[in-house]
Formats: structure tokens, sequence, C-alpha cells
């Protein structure tokens, strides 16, 4: 401090203070503005480091530079499954508080990158479900083009559908993009239109068996459990059968789909895996559940706890299944792109590559952490309230749904299935909450008026909209997309 003409005090760095606060405030505000870019800027890092990968591992063979240029859009594919995808598998565990965010994060990234690595296999179909001959093309150039066209007409309606907050199945995204382009390189008859039909008839299927399943198996915990007298006794009974049927479940569920590409076993195997698995895990449970309920007071918010860690496990085991299985619509373009230019022919199957394997694994997860999170909160959270009593059952009957349809020879979406068991477990709710309001107004007479049933309603109707319409539209605008990006390859080459 410094004194004036007439003495008192002066600041003299007042000036200086105040240059400071305004710096201060341009860098606030410049953090403000970039942060959003944060992970843009980390994705893009990771296309062109995969992009610079497949280089120098291919430089020098036939093609290279197309092999480099799907890479890029192999890792791009990978990135938006990750960003929308992955949400089924832990959006209920997070919307039921099971999970902290980052921790599910975490969880998933791991699991779905062990599932794709271990179980990813190393022989993949070159044209997504048998959609279209790869010998009705003129040529494997044509072929090639085919693959790029698909691969980034999914990735791109995959980013757009991530962008609107709609999960939609990248299966039948790759599926709209081998359609689109089989159609302009080969004509309508190249399309296998009877698979075609089956897929579109899984857009009905999936959601309605998953969403049937979840319900009936909230129904039954809430008439065999949470709504008994002695709530602690009926919890010992049943908890530990409900954790041996989950444990069944996902057995049969991972020995069909996830574990496929390292052994090769039936559905009756697979079942009697799951019910050997079933038996151990209800022996373990009786004492875990015993334990674990000892001094919990008889009432339904006591009992959630006891669904905590049997969800966790079972969104693990749902990621690695998801990573073993769907990593496959990213690389498996790309893996066919990488065949045919280095052996100049086409081929129903083709090796997967450890780097392409690797790709898609990285990319599943980054996509995951940067851009996972919104959709996570949306399916966890903004259709229906969860706890983990109701996301213990979207889960499981997630797996009991796959295993049906694989009896059924049905090709269904696993995010079809989440989904539309979040929509079942909601829509079941709405109907026990109506039934005991009616109940209850009988009694005293005083019936509960349209309007206030109305303000009842538990599931928020837009997102059921949002969720149908993208789910109708995948195909035909992956579809549209792959037409158009396969003309311009074609007329530039």
């Amino acid at each position: 401090m410094v004194e004036g003409p007439d003495g008192t005090p002066v600041n003299q760095w007042k000036t200086l203070d105040k240059d400071l606060q305004r710096i201060g405030r341009v860098e606030d505000g410049a953090q403000f503005v970039s942060r959003p870019m944060v992970a843009p800027g980390l994705a893009l890092a990771f296309v062109v480091l995969a992009g610079v990968g497949a280089a120098i591992l291919v430089q020098g063979e036939p093609g290279n530079w197309v092999i480099v240029a799907a890479a890029v859009i192999g890792a791009y594919m990978a990135l938006n499954i990750g960003a929308n995808d992955v949400a089924n598998n832990m959006g209920p565990a997070v919307g039921a508080k099971a999970l902290p965010l980052l921790g599910a994060l975490c969880i998933a990234a791991i699991f779905e990158s062990a599932g794709a690595l271990v179980a990813g296999g190393d022989v993949v179909n070159t044209v997504a479900k048998g959609i279209i001959d790869p010998t009705a093309l003129p040529d494997p150039a044509h072929f090639v083009w085919a693959m790029m066209a698909a691969l980034l007409s999914a990735a791109l309606w995959l980013n757009l559908a991530t962008w609107f907050g709609a999960p939609v199945s990248t299966t039948h995204s790759i599926v709209g993009g081998v359609v689109g382009a089989g159609i302009v390189a080969a004509g309508f008859g190249a399309i296998d239109w009877s698979s075609m039909g089956m897929i579109a008839a899984s857009w009905v299927i999936s959601p309605m068996m998953g969403g049937v399943i979840a319900a009936c198996f909230l129904a039954f915990i809430k008439a065999k459990v949470l709504y008994v007298e002695d709530k602690i006794a009926a919890a010992r009974v049943w908890v530990p059968v409900l954790m041996g049927v989950m444990a069944g479940a996902f057995a049969t569920y991972l020995a069909l789909k996830g574990l496929k590409h390292v052994l090769q076993i039936g559905l009756v195997s697979a079942l009697g895996i799951g019910g050997m698995v079933g038996i151990l895990c209800w022996a373990f449970a009786v004492p875990f559940v015993r334990l674990k309920s000892k001094g919990l007071e008889n009432r339904k918010k006591s009992l959630k706890k006891l669904f905590g860690l049997p969800l966790v496990v079972s969104a693990a085991l749902l990621s690695f299944a998801h990573g073993a299985n769907d990593v496959a619509n990213a690389v498996g373009p790309l893996a066919a792109i990488v065949h045919t230019l280095q052996a100049g022919a086409i081929a129903q199957e083709v090796s997967l590559p450890i780097w392409v394997l690797t790709v898609g694994a990285l990319g599943i997860s980054v996509g995951l952490l940067l851009f996972g999170p919104r959709l996570i909160r949306l399916v966890g959270s903004e259709i229906t309230k969860l706890n983990t009593v109701r996301a213990f059952c979207v889960a499981l009957s997630a797996a009991i749904t796959v295993i049906f349809a694989s009896w059924l020879g049905l090709p269904v979406s696993s995010t079809h299935i989440a989904v539309g068991g979040i929509f079942g477990v909601g829509f079941y709710r709405e109907y026990d909450a109506e039934k005991r309001a009616r109940r209850l107004g009988i009694q005293k007479g005083k019936p509960v008026p349209p309007e206030e049933r109305k303000r009842r309603l538990l599931v928020r109707r837009s997102h059921m909209m949002t969720v149908a319409a993208a789910w109708v539209v995948t195909v035909p605008a992956s579809a549209g997309l792959s037409a158009v990006i396969y003309l311009v390859l074609d007329a530039l080459t």
C-alpha cells in the first residue's frame, strides 16, 4: 500500500487485480467452451491412431491405402457401438443405483474388451446375417466398396441415433448397410428377403418378449417376496432361487452367444451347462442371502439390498457377451475388406487378424467411456424409475429372451430386448399401481378419476415413441446412406 496526496492509503495493485480477474474470466470461458470438444478430440485421436497403426502393419501390401481407410471407418464404427449399444447393459444397474456411473463405465470397458478379445472369434462371416450372396457382386473390387459403404453408413446412423438419444441395434444398422449397398451393386435379387423378413419381425418380437418376461419376473417377486407378511423369511426362500435362475440363464446365454467362437455348443448342451451352474449358484446363495438378510427390517426397501450384487454381476456378464458378439459388427466388414484385397478373391468366411480385433475391442471401450454416459442415464433413469429389483428383472429377461430366441431360430437384438424389458417393467408398475388404487378407491368409496390416473403414469411416452421410431427407421436409414456412399465410391474409382 502507498499513500495518496491526502494521506489516505491507495491500492497500487487495483488495476492489476482487475486485469487478472478479467483474464480469469476469459480462462473460465475458454474452459467452458472447450470442454465439450475434449471427447470428440480424443475420439478423433483414436481413429487417427487406428489408421496409422494399420498403415504400418499393411505397408507394401496390395490395396494398402484402402485397408487404412477401412481401418479408420472400422474404428469409427466401434466408437459408435460403445457410445450407443453398451448403455443397454449398464443402464439398468446405474439407474437402480447399484453402480455409480464411473464404476459402470470401468466395468463395462473391461468386460466389453475381454469379451471381444477372448471370445470375439477368429473367423467371422464376411456379410452380416447372410443377407446377400457375395458371388452376386460383379468382382472383388465392388465387394470391397459395398463393405466400405455398409460400414460407414452404419457408423453414421449410430452416431446420429446417439446424438438424438435413441438406443438402436448395431446389428440392424450393419444389416441395413449391407442391404443398401447390395441392392445398388447387384440388384434386388441378390438380397435374401426371407432373412430380411425375420429381422423385421424381430423389431416387434424382441422388445415384446423382453418386456413380458421382465414383467412376469417382477410380478413373481412382488407376489412371493415384497407383498407377503414376513418379507425376510420369503426372501430367504426365493432370492436364492432367483439367483440360481439368473446364474443358469447367464451360463446358457454365454455358452450360446459369448463363447460360440471358442467352443461349438448346441442349445441342449448350453441348457445342461446352465442347469448345473444354476444349481451350484443356488447352493451358494442360500447361506449368502441368510447372512445378508440378518438384521434387515421387515420392509420392501430393505430387501432391495439383496439384489445389488447379482445385478452388478449380470451387467458385467452382459457386457462380456456383448463384446464377444457385437465386435463383429465393427470388424467383420473390415476383416472381409482386408482378406479380399490381400487374397484377390471373395470368401464366405475370413480370419480375424489380431490387429483388426484389437481395433474393435478398444474402439468399443473408448466410445463407451467418452460418449456412453448420456444413453446410460436415459436407459437407466429416464424411461421409468428403476431399483435393484426391477433392474434385476430386466437383466434376467435379456438372458432368457436370447435363449428362447435361439431355440425358436429368431434373430433378435440385445438392444431391443433390454429396452423392451425396461418398458415391460414400467408398464407392469403402472398396471399394478392402477389395480391397487382402484381396490383402495372401492374400499373407501372414492374411485380414482381419469385425470389422476393419467398423472400417475410411470413410463415416459415421449421416449417410447422416439425409441420405437428409431428402431423402425434403422434398416431403411442405414440402407439409404449405404446406397449413396456406394454410388459415390463407385463413381470415384
